[in-house]
């Protein structure tokens, strides 16, 4: 059993078991994240709070996957490979890995930078040895290589609430239902329109109807020609979500 204790005689941290679920602490977090959405540790906060065993189902089921037995076997630690800007630079163009590149000079995000802020108020998490706590860091640094597949930008309020539901059909985890539905609601009130609503309810549907990305093997993902993977991987085009991009655009709403 990998069991480690939290800071301040907190209980310890039993990677075997799920977490119970925390509806104070995501409630109050969500209305953080909506004040300020560039505030990404409340992600992570709800997260903890409400997914459960959605990384230990989602780790078995890695294992039932013609490659996930490998993949576990290895548990390389992606937030270090997507960090190697050398091996970023030599991945061909047109390629996943070239758009992730872009992304990176574009945005002047890192895969570092993401998992650093991951521990900002879990730092008893960091590295920890145990099949659940790597499975989870890896769900963490395929985030943004999700927003490259899908076409959802990353630095807007609209591309995160459509790649969260997306991310919620994906995994089941339930703190991703929670964040949608709440950017949801409030792009309800703001705009007084629901084509924010409806962006964020096709991202649902194109993860239901996308194959297992977290079975996939993101080292050779990234030498894959981008529309190549977006097609075998079953990911839609986000017809809705571009029609809410340029509507909110033409409102001046882009930090909705």
């Amino acid at each position: 059993m990998a069991t480690q204790a939290q800071p301040n005689g907190s209980q310890a941290i039993d990677w075997g078991k799920p977490r119970k679920r925390e509806w104070g602490t995501a409630l109050r977090a969500l209305l953080r994240l909506l004040g300020n959405a560039d505030d990404t540790v409340q992600v992570f906060r709800i997260m903890r709070a409400l997914n459960g065993d959605t990384v230990q189902k989602n780790y078995r089921r890695l294992l039932s996957t013609a490659q996930g037995g490998r993949l576990a076997y290895q548990r390389l630690e992606l937030s270090q490979r997507f960090s190697d800007r050398a091996w970023i630079d030599s991945l061909p163009e047109g390629s996943v890995g070239a758009a992730y590149r872009a992304f990176l000079d574009r945005t002047g995000y890192s895969a570092q930078g993401l998992a650093d802020v991951s521990y900002s108020d879990a730092e008893v998490e960091r590295g920890v040895e145990h099949p659940h706590a790597w499975f989870g860091r890896r769900e963490r640094d395929i985030h943004d290589i999700w927003h490259i597949l899908t076409g959802y930008q990353a630095d807007e309020p609209l591309g995160e609430a459509c790649l969260v539901a997306f991310s919620y059909s994906q995994t089941g985890g339930l703190g991703w239902a929670f964040i949608a539905a709440g950017a949801a609601l409030k792009s309800l009130k703001v705009t007084g329109r629901s084509t924010f609503a409806k962006a964020v309810l096709e991202g649902r549907r194109h993860g239901k109807r996308a194959s297992w990305l977290s079975g996939e093997d993101y080292e050779a993902l990234m030498y894959e020609p981008l529309d190549a993977a977006r097609k075998r991987l079953g990911i839609e085009e986000p017809k809705l979500y571009r029609q809410a991009q340029a509507e909110l655009q033409a409102a001046g709403l882009i930090g909705l």
